[in-house]
């Protein structure tokens, strides 16, 4: 997709400078499909970083009252980042399986469209997953 890949020099943050970044790779993806307003890259870009956020997710465990908690709200916890919970760490290769499961929900979504005679959804599915495959295999990197 000519011009949806393409990053400003404003849009680069520091975690994101390794080239192989997946991560990296579909931000920058999503910065150019919005500047190209290419709606249907940028619903499936969202989705999938969305998803990868999801899956960085730690269950938050049993609900526990806090010792230290505000007066002005119920179960808060006082103290800077005193509520944060460290997210997973999730590998490459997870962040790629997540992408490709992605990818596929869409295009069986995209075939139940056709079947339910909606052609033109089933293009606009199809054309955000081009979108976002491209940018996973590295056809518009950073």
């Amino acid at each position: 997709m000519p011009g949806v890949c393409s990053p400003g020099p404003d849009q680069q943050r520091v975690d994101d400078l390794q080239p192989d970044n997946i991560r990296a790779r579909l931000r920058s993806a999503l910065a150019g499909a919005l500047k190209a307003r290419d709606t249907s890259t940028v619903s499936a870009l969202r989705t999938t970083l969305s998803s990868i956020g999801n899956a960085e997710a730690v269950d938050p465990g049993p609900t526990r009252l806090a010792r230290t908690s505000s007066a002005h709200f119920a179960g808060a916890v006082a103290g800077v980042g005193a509520g944060e919970a460290e997210r997973r760490r999730l590998t490459e290769a997870d962040v790629a399986a997540i992408v490709r499961a992605e990818a596929a929900e869409r295009e069986a979504a995209a075939t139940e469209y056709e079947r339910g005679g909606h052609a033109e959804e089933a293009a606009r599915l199809r054309r955000g997953t081009r979108g976002l495959l491209a940018a996973v295999d590295g056809e518009c990197g950073p």
